[in-house]
């Protein structure tokens, strides 16, 4: 089979196609057609060896995959040959098959489009589990998101929508605002033109708002915070900025504010039933048209080192999505 193979740490160029052994169906595990794999910021770090899971090198990235069930190993039940999946991987994703455990995986509609399931589970994911479980956010309240155009804001605007919250989307293209609109934004603000602290308190009325979705850090992060209502929430996602800020605890103190860590993958090892809760929950409004994923580019298999560039210099909105086929 072809697959995208590392075989050295370093920039996105030693990401290169190879021909490669077919992966086997070892007990408990099945193997599954890739038709396509979703693009993450993860991708970028793997190549580098900065990411936190190190692949033990050759290796192909890509965690979240979309397929068509091909071989079932010994002791797998529940799914036959044929099955449409999704599966979230630990690196694998940019390869024609991949041989996964049976709890990687989740059954998906026939119907539903491969690019669709291969970029939904994580960016939805990470947003519904951030806002329902960790935030709690009620109907109502104000809800910032930060970098609202990429593949995780958006959804973040989307759901936060859907549960009624009134959405103020920040991203640093008015292009992105405007999909960011499209998907249920009440309020925009281009951060690089615009005073952030200065036009959520003009937004809410001087209250401030309730929940901050934060992908950015940095200054985003800062402008954000000083802009809290008492017993607001700040959810830390991210630091697409590069710069991790430090925060004030006499601040949280003296306006009762909840600083919330949030790292989806973290759910996968110590209480997954979290993460398939979601996934039902995120599935059924799929299926009743309530939520879409924004795809903005889709690349062939032989251009996922381009695929992954144009996510991490943030020259796409929303998703990024590799095929194994033009037509997957």
């Amino acid at each position: 089979m072809k697959a995208m193979i590392v075989r050295e740490n370093g920039p996105l160029s030693n990401l290169r196609l190879a021909e490669v052994a077919d992966p086997v169906a070892e007990m408990g595990r099945v193997v599954v057609d890739v038709k396509a794999c979703s693009v993450n910021f993860a991708d970028s770090l793997m190549v580098e060896g900065t990411y936190q899971v190190k692949p033990p090198k050759p290796f192909s990235p890509g965690l979240e995959i979309s397929g068509i069930i091909a071989e079932l190993g010994e002791g797998v039940t529940g799914y036959k040959v044929g099955d449409h999946v999704q599966a979230l991987t630990n690196w694998g994703g940019f390869a024609e098959k991949i041989a996964v455990p049976v709890d990687a995986l989740l059954k998906v509609p026939a119907g539903m489009p491969h690019e669709d399931v291969a970029s939904f589970v994580v960016a939805y994911g990470t947003s519904h589990v951030a806002l329902d479980y960790r935030a709690k956010l009620q109907p109502g309240e104000w809800l910032v998101v930060t970098g609202a155009g990429g593949g995780v804001g958006l959804t973040a605007v989307e759901i936060g929508h859907l549960m009624g919250a009134r959405v103020i989307a920040l991203a640093g293209n008015d292009d992105k605002l405007e999909i960011a609109r499209s998907k249920g934004a009440e309020y925009t603000i281009n951060y690089k033109d615009e005073d952030v602290r200065e036009r959520l308190k003009e937004i809410t009325g001087g209250k401030g708002v309730n929940v901050v979705y934060d992908a950015v850090g940095g200054d985003v992060f800062r402008a954000c915070f000083r802009a809290m209502a008492s017993e607001g929430r700040i959810l830390v996602i991210g630091f697409a900025s590069g710069d991790i800020p430090q925060v004030p605890a006499n601040h949280l103190l003296v306006k009762n504010i909840e600083l919330i860590g949030f790292y989806w993958g973290a759910y996968k090892e110590f209480k997954n039933e979290v993460l398939v809760d979601s996934a039902k929950q995120l599935l059924k409004w799929y299926e009743e048209g309530k939520i879409k994923p924004h795809i903005s580019k889709i690349y062939p298999l032989e251009q996922t080192a381009e695929a992954i560039r144009s996510l991490r210099d943030r020259k796409s909105s929303g998703k990024v999505v590799v095929v194994m086929e033009p037509d997957a």
